[in-house]
């Protein structure tokens, strides 16, 4: 028997429910691995509240963790029983133990600690295809990052800041304006006491952004697209505060000829050469030491719910894992 949180309707955090339930052995093509720790999202949430549509009811939410193999079925090869390993991967994370895919599973270099991956796999996969794959961020730029102090926007502070960019940050209080500030951001934006576009129009002297790259969504658009200069690019790859509404294109063009993008990380990840590469630079970047990804918040499994209030109370910064 292994512990896993189910959710049997949509609704607030009381939905997950912590379960006893047996594992079976794994189908052909599947590994089964112990779970060491489990990454939180903003995405967890959506399937939560029935914003995402789950395949099923009831359903174990979470995608993305790392741990031990304990079993590989037939016709899986390159893992073995006791490897580490961590993946970004279909529904099923918040569980002790699970059977998943080989194909969303990677082999973990020992420089990287079952936190540390857990903490970064979506995030860390995450920023590499927005920084590499969507807009290539080169040294000279200027980027805005939103929610600067949120997991993914952590990553993506540093990372930008080693490619030589000059990095804007919004965030929500002083606290996390510090902490953005300690992982690259060059300036910080508070967006409850300031206006975000005026300040970056102010900042860069007029010359404005070359990249937004927007996590939170309703609230920060059509704001968002003021910060850009001509030619620029705004990239929404999340919605914490809700979906981008319904708008019209033609405001690209009086704006400044904009390109606006919505990416997904499981494109990116669907074809496995890419996914193996994304990998490869994230624990790269790791393991050099031009990212530090510190699991800033740690529950325990049966705590998912206050998980889930904390991370949806913006109560947290960076990182969030539970630990089985």
């Amino acid at each position: 028997m292994v512990q896993v949180i189910r959710i049997h309707q949509h609704g607030g955090p009381e939905v997950l429910t912590l379960e006893d339930a047996p594992l079976a052995a794994p189908q052909p093509g599947e590994v089964q691995i112990e779970q060491k720790a489990i990454g939180l999202n903003f995405i967890d949430t959506y399937f939560r509240t029935g914003l995402y549509p789950a395949p099923s009811m009831p359903f174990t939410p979470g995608n993305e963790g790392a741990g031990v193999v304990l079993a590989v079925g037939e016709g899986v090869t390159g893992f073995k029983a006791g490897e580490r390993v961590a993946y970004v991967g279909t529904l099923g994370a918040y569980a002790s133990a699970r059977n998943i895919a080989a194909t969303s599973l990677v082999q973990m270099p020992d420089a990287v600690s079952f936190d540390a991956a857990a903490a970064m796999m979506l995030k860390g996969l995450t920023a590499e295809y927005l920084l590499f794959r969507t807009y290539k961020v080169e040294k000279g730029d200027t980027i805005l990052v939103h929610a600067a102090a949120g997991g993914t926007g952590l990553i993506l502070c540093q990372w930008a800041k080693k490619l030589g960019a000059t990095v804007i940050g919004t965030v929500g209080s002083a606290e996390k304006g510090k902490l953005a500030a300690e992982h690259g951001c060059d300036y910080v934006i508070n967006y409850t006491t300031e206006d975000f576009a005026a300040r970056v129009k102010d900042i860069t002297k007029g010359a404005l952004c070359a990249v937004v790259y927007d996590g939170v969504g309703k609230t920060t658009f059509p704001a968002s697209l003021d910060c850009l200069k001509p030619f620029g690019v705004f990239v929404s790859f999340g919605s914490a505060s809700g979906p981008v509404e319904a708008f019209n294109i033609g405001l690209l063009a009086s704006k400044g000829s904009l390109y606006a993008t919505r990416p997904t990380l499981f494109t990116h990840i669907g074809h496995r050469p890419t996914y193996e590469a994304m990998a490869e630079r994230l624990f790269g970047a790791v393991a050099d030491g031009t990212l530090s990804i510190p699991a800033r918040n740690t529950f325990p499994l049966a705590k998912a719910a206050d998980a889930h209030r904390a991370l949806e109370g913006r109560a947290t910064t960076g990182s969030t894992i539970l630990v089985p």
